[in-house]
């Protein structure tokens, strides 16, 4: 069973929810991620999504862009950030860790180290699942299939606009959990509402059997436990990005361990 599988059930028998907390690989410092990494769980978190820098991110409100613009300055690229994760998983060897990002960096990657490389060497890393935001899923069952034969979960978003027929495709294809955008445009964008998203999961329960996360705007404790009444999981990103941006080195993780540790208290409550 997959640390991702393995976490989300236990989770069911405590009958508590997920909470997933996204940042930037090398943001806001070249060298924090992994300390940052551990302050998450030792916050509460139970999975981490952790971004890979990009110069085009299409799904990325300007928050998470200019997070990545600054780790991309700093020099951040795929193979640091596997790096990343292999310091982590020294002291850490139980909490899943996502890759979330885009293709060209992966097939950057491949071209260097050659074809099914990076599936290889995230699980080398310690990586338990990724999450490509443009591989659809009609298009990437041979790196489906790579991931899978490496132990890594292929995670995918769903929208609001998502057809049943898009369901059922990433349904087919999709492990570890989905990941439901709850609304429409780009991260961080307009405001969460939670009727909508408490209407969305039914449908797409009907088809998918793994757990689903709800992300895009959660930026409360409030928005998270009224999510979380309904979600498996919570998944928060740039009010993470936020909270870190414009912190001295030394007021980072105390800072974002007091957000998590209040999001944390609001989903067990």
């Amino acid at each position: 069973m997959s640390r991702i599988a393995a976490t989300f059930e236990r989770l069911a028998r405590e009958k508590r929810k997920a909470l997933i907390p996204y940042v930037t690989a090398g943001f806001p410092f070249a060298d924090i991620t992994p300390d940052l990494m551990h302050a998450m769980v030792e916050a509460g978190s139970d999975v981490i999504e952790l971004g890979v820098p990009f110069s085009d991110p299409m799904a990325d409100g300007p928050v998470i862009q200019k997070a990545g613009e600054r780790a991309l300055a700093l020099g951040i690229g795929l193979r640091h950030v596997l790096d990343m994760v292999r310091s982590f998983r020294q002291r850490d060897a139980h909490t899943p860790v996502v890759l979330m990002g885009y293709a060209n960096p992966v097939e950057r990657y491949e071209l260097a180290h050659g074809q099914g490389g990076f599936a290889r060497d995230a699980a080398a890393a310690g990586v338990d699942g990724v999450l490509i935001v443009d591989y659809p899923p009609e298009e990437c069952e041979a790196f489906a299939a790579q991931l899978k034969s490496h132990g890594l979960d292929l995670i995918f978003l769903l929208a609001p606009t998502s057809t049943d027929q898009r369901i059922q495709q990433v349904a087919r294809v999709a492990s570890g959990y989905v990941y439901y955008v709850s609304l429409k445009g780009v991260t961080g964008a307009g405001h969460l509402d939670t009727a909508a998203v408490e209407e969305a999961l039914p449908r797409i329960r009907r088809h998918v059997t793994i757990p689903v996360g709800v992300g895009f705007g959660i930026r409360d404790a409030v928005t998270a436990k009224a999510i979380g009444r309904v979600a498996d999981a919570v998944v928060i990103g740039t009010k993470v990005i936020q909270i870190v941006e414009d912190q001295p080195r030394e007021q980072v993780l105390p800072q974002l361990s007091a957000f998590l540790r209040d999001i944390r208290g609001a989903l067990d409550s």
